[in-house]
């Protein structure tokens, strides 16, 4: 079964601004049918705009929402009920002296919480399990790892 995804980019040239070849304009916008548009720059650390999403939070931000939607999908398959669920991710870009890179490595750090105190190691060994099944995870040439905590309510 496949399924196709479409994403069209705009950009234009900043005619207010004086624009070298080393220095234009990051700020683009992301339009996707049926959905706001999104308005996307650089990071801040290659001359972007700070205020707007970048492409290096758009793919840490799809690693860390596919995990969780695919953890969700496993602990429902085996009986625990998630009342809660939050993540502070971390991605690791290094740049190399050309100007090249790559994500390293990410680390997802979820908390769960989760109605049954006798439930709490299985829900920890189903972050492995969700990782096998995350689209993005498996589309990724670096490790995901994870640094999961589990509690009951």
């Amino acid at each position: 079964m496949k399924h196709l995804f479409k994403a069209a980019l705009n950009w234009a040239s900043n005619k207010n601004q004086k624009e070298t070849a080393s220095r234009f304009t990051k700020n683009h916008q992301i339009k996707i049918e049926g959905k706001p548009i999104l308005e996307v720059s650089a990071a801040k650390a290659f001359k972007g705009d700070p205020s707007l999403f970048n492409p290096e939070d758009l793919l840490l931000s799809s690693l860390v929402s596919c995990h969780m939607m695919s953890y969700l999908y496993v602990c429902s398959q085996n009986g625990i009920e998630v009342l809660e669920y939050s993540d502070n991710a971390e991605a690791t870009l290094e740049v190399n002296a050309d100007g090249s890179g790559c994500f390293t490595e990410v680390r997802l750090k979820p908390k769960v919480i989760i109605a049954n105190s006798d439930q709490i190691e299985l829900a920890l060994e189903l972050h492995a399990k969700a990782n096998q099944l995350c689209f993005i995870a498996n589309s990724c040439n670096f490790p995901v790892l994870h640094e999961a905590s589990c509690e009951s309510a």
